[in-house]
Formats: C-alpha cells, sequence, structure tokens
C-alpha cells in the first residue's frame, strides 16, 4: 500500500472517533442535567411531603408529586391569583350542585392552605398575591381531622 492511501484510512479511523467522542460528551451532557433535574424534583417532593404532613395532611406519595409538579410547580405556579384559576376555586368550593341550583358555600379552611403549602415549596413569589385572593374566601374549620 502506498502510504498516502494509509494516512487516508487512518484519517476516517481519527473522523469516526472524534465523532463517536462527540456522540458521548453529548448523551453524557444530557443525562447529567436530566438527573439534576430529577433529583431536584425529588428534593421539592420530599420537602412538600414533610411539610404537608407537619399541617396534619396524610403524608402524600412523593414519586407522585415529583412527576405532576417537577421542579417548577407545573401548572399550579402559572398565574395562581389569576382569574381562570380564582373562578375554578370558587367553583370548587360550592354546593356541588349545577346550575340554578348552584350556591357558595364556606369552605373548609384546609383546603386553601393545602395551595398556600405548595406555592410556598415551588414558587413563593406568587405566595403573597394568592393569598391576598383568597382573604376574600368565606372559609372556616368545617371537617374535623381524625
Amino acid at each position: 500500500m502506498s502510504r498516502t492511501m494509509m494516512a487516508s484510512q487512518h484519517r476516517w479511523i481519527y473522523i469516526g472517533s472524534i465523532v463517536l467522542l462527540v456522540a458521548m460528551v453529548v448523551v453524557g451532557l444530557l443525562t447529567y442535567t436530566q438527573q439534576k433535574q430529577t433529583n431536584e424534583a425529588a428534593r421539592k417532593a420530599g420537602q412538600l411531603a414533610d411539610e404537608l404532613t407537619a399541617q396534619g395532611y396524610p403524608h402524600p406519595d412523593e414519586g407522585q408529586i415529583a412527576r405532576t409538579l417537577g421542579t417548577d410547580g407545573g401548572a399550579v405556579c402559572e398565574n395562581p391569583a389569576g382569574a381562570l384559576k380564582t373562578g375554578l376555586q370558587k367553583v370548587n368550593m360550592s354546593n356541588g350542585a349545577a346550575g340554578p341550583g348552584q350556591r357558595p358555600i364556606i369552605a373548609n379552611a384546609r383546603t386553601v392552605e393545602a395551595e398556600a403549602i405548595v406555592l410556598n415549596v415551588y414558587c413563593p413569589e406568587e405566595l403573597v398575591e394568592f393569598n391576598q385572593k383568597v382573604d376574600d374566601y368565606k372559609t372556616a374549620k368545617t371537617v374535623e381531622n381524625p
């Protein structure tokens, strides 16, 4: 074999090695980033579960919390004091009837308290505005804890 032919074959080996190395670096970085996010979601889920338990709520499944809320709180933190979410909260705090029979009720204070705990863990910057909105709700201790 001539010298130029051997150099040409070696060049393809070097190029293939470099492409393989770059691909492995990209996969490694993606895996690291995903694992870091998974660890952060698990940490926040554990914090939320502990805070809920400290307030007397049943201990929730931390894995489910991590999958649902992730690292940023998901849908819970998207404008929690906005008109749409406020309206949905008021509908959920009604007597359960539909149409003209639907009436507001004095809701259990713990229903509002639980969302405030979630907001405190995942998006504390939204908590002040949320608390201002829910201060107008008529709540009371309507259900006894076991």
